[in-house]
């Protein structure tokens, strides 16, 4: 799995292709406006701020995406998702998923958006060709928040804003260096916490193909 964490005010991704895994692009809710996307399959839709789009490359695709609205910034994440060998080479399709239909978790001083993958009882509706779990983190000042990871499973913590207490460390996005948990034959858990200011993270996990 790559992960671009970007801003981007003007047309950044012309048309250009894919093949062989899927591209996925998820809309911060901050974000000024959504993204106006097209492929050659036909798709034109609009990634509204909150949402989410996959995109299953497979035997290839063309793709672009440009901000909605000029003038404004869109704040997202650009995720390549491998797929499993047999599958790399399967007729191209598309997901999306709105804003309202992403499940929420409230805690104290947390909030957790779930686009892809379950948390506690709460499971997003997508349902792609690979199985990940990726995690909005949201964490008001001197709020923890304990994430299971299941056995087998890696994952990674991704600071988006402010300093982030993964497990007793510290972690910002200048920092531009990430906590990797490696798949366990047992469950394991991720601590998240900040001691300070708001922060935000992004917990990605899933089961490597090798």
């Amino acid at each position: 799995m790559n992960v671009d964490h970007a801003w981007m005010s003007a047309p950044t991704f012309p048309p250009h292709p894919h093949a062989g895994f899927s591209a996925v692009s998820y809309i911060f809710p901050d974000s000024e406006t959504g993204i106006d996307n097209r492929d050659s399959l036909g798709t034109h839709n609009l990634i509204r701020p909150g949402g989410l789009h996959w995109i299953t490359a497979g035997s290839g695709v063309i793709h672009q995406e440009n901000p909605a609205e000029e003038g404004k910034t869109v704040h997202s994440l650009q995720i390549f998702v491998a797929l499993a060998p047999q599958e790399r080479d399967v007729a191209p399709f598309p997901l999306s998923l709105e804003p309202q239909d992403i499940p929420v978790f409230q805690g104290k001083g947390v909030k957790v958006r779930v686009p892809l993958g379950r948390f506690g009882d709460l499971s997003s509706p997508l349902k792609p060709p690979t199985a990940v779990t990726m995690l909005d983190v949201s964490l008001q000042s001197g709020a923890t928040l304990t994430v299971p990871i299941p056995a087998g499973e890696t994952a990674f913590v991704m600071p988006i804003f402010g300093t982030v207490d993964v497990d007793g460390q510290s972690f910002d996005f200048e920092s531009l260096k990430v906590p990797v948990f490696s798949a366990q034959p047992s469950p394991q858990t991720i601590t998240l916490g900040t001691a300070r200011d708001t922060a935000k993270a992004m917990i990605f996990a899933g089961r490597p193909f090798n």
